[in-house]
């Protein structure tokens, strides 16, 4: 559906589930005065028939939300932005299994309705899908002449955006470098924290397979799609855990942390070409920063290296203190589909990634 774009382009915009991502990111399109909000779809029947405003705290709007799909789907909109929570391999929270969330973008494209979304099943063009499935989403592109973007803040974000930001400067690329770090001493969850990721425990009882398995199926695809930005050839992806000892004696909100046991775990993953690292991508997970053995950890938030011929080391701790960050953390995941909306629109069909588009600005694009 494309228009040409400019100041008084507005384009008609299906908000697609209310989950803490999907709820900031509603708030976003109805604060937007170049987009207009047509449709809201739901999972939770006692959402049903309730103003979208008032499901994000803005004033009420008249779109009213519903939980009838066929309903959204008639709305002929420029675009949908497709959010069911906890997407990834198998069923999601919201039930839908891989071939559900092909049928409703299937639906979606071949009517023309462009999609924004952070499904992760869609980062690096859908390569994570089947074959057939993905094939499917391919055809419905070129039928209703439509797009599909997928991207978050990590995946996407530090893995395609950011990073092609510091490339962009490059001649010669030996090695990128991505880090994430997660202080979780302030998580309430002790089930999670102390239970499910093993902090407080003997060393002998973290299994990295745990982890390792799961972040490698979330990321190894998107940084495929940094490796070939980068224009290297990675003949090997491997990914290995391992564990840190606190030093001393700590409290932390979801319970006691001895010394000698676990309070720092990580993953990396290496992307390696000729036996030589070209990418590593490193998760740190922690309830105290000094661990034996010494890691280097850092506050909460991301760090990229890039080794070349114009080197950088960009550190980015979040500014945000570790008890307010619940209520940040929905931002760094919705804002950049929602700003993404016009350039999506005025795209080529097909699975697109960052590097198909102009640059994201809040503004949207100019002629």
């Amino acid at each position: 559906m494309g228009k040409p774009p400019g100041d008084d382009v507005s384009y008609r915009v299906i908000q697609w589930a209310t989950g803490n991502t999907g709820q900031r990111a509603l708030r976003e399109v109805i604060r937007d005065p170049g987009l207009d909000l047509v449709g809201l779809l739901v999972y939770d029947q006692a959402k049903e028939g309730v103003d979208a405003g008032k499901l994000c705290d803005e004033d009420n709007t008249g779109v009213m939300a519903t939980t009838d799909r066929n309903a959204v789907m008639d709305l002929n909109a420029d675009c949908c932005v497709y959010m069911p929570r906890a997407t990834g391999r198998g069923r999601t929270r919201a039930g839908l299994t891989e071939d559900e969330l092909v049928a409703d973008v299937v639906a979606l494209l071949e009517a023309g309705t462009n999609v924004v979304t952070t499904v992760s099943d869609l980062f690096a063009r859908g390569a994570r899908l089947s074959d057939e499935n993905r094939a499917r989403v391919l055809a419905a592109c070129e039928k209703g002449k439509a797009s599909v973007w997928a991207s978050g803040s990590d995946p996407g974000f530090i893995t395609e955006t950011l990073p092609m930001a510091l490339l962009s400067l490059q001649r010669r690329v030996d090695l990128i470098e991505l880090e994430e770090f997660g202080d979780l001493s302030h998580r309430p969850s002790a089930h999670m924290v102390m239970e499910q990721m093993r902090f407080g425990k003997p060393l002998t009882e973290f299994d990295p397979d745990r982890r390792k398995n799961h972040l490698f199926g979330e990321y190894q695809l998107p940084l495929s799609v940094l490796a070939d930005l980068a224009g290297f050839e990675i003949d090997e992806w491997t990914a290995e855990g391992g564990v840190a000892a606190a030093k001393e004696d700590l409290t932390i909100v979801a319970g006691e942390i001895k010394k000698g046991t676990a309070a720092a775990q990580r993953i990396v993953i290496h992307g390696r070409s000729g036996g030589v690292d070209k990418l590593r991508f490193t998760q740190y997970g922690f309830v105290a920063m000094d661990v034996e053995p010494d890691w280097g950890l850092q506050p909460t938030g991301w760090r990229v290296r890039i080794h070349g011929d114009a080197p950088f080391d960009v550190s980015m701790p979040f500014p945000v203190p570790l008890d307010d960050l619940a209520s940040v953390v929905p931002a760094f995941n919705a804002n950049g589909p929602v700003n993404a909306i016009p350039y999506v629109c005025e795209a080529r069909p097909g699975l697109l990634t960052t590097e198909d588009l102009p640059h994201i600005l809040p503004r949207g694009p100019r002629q």
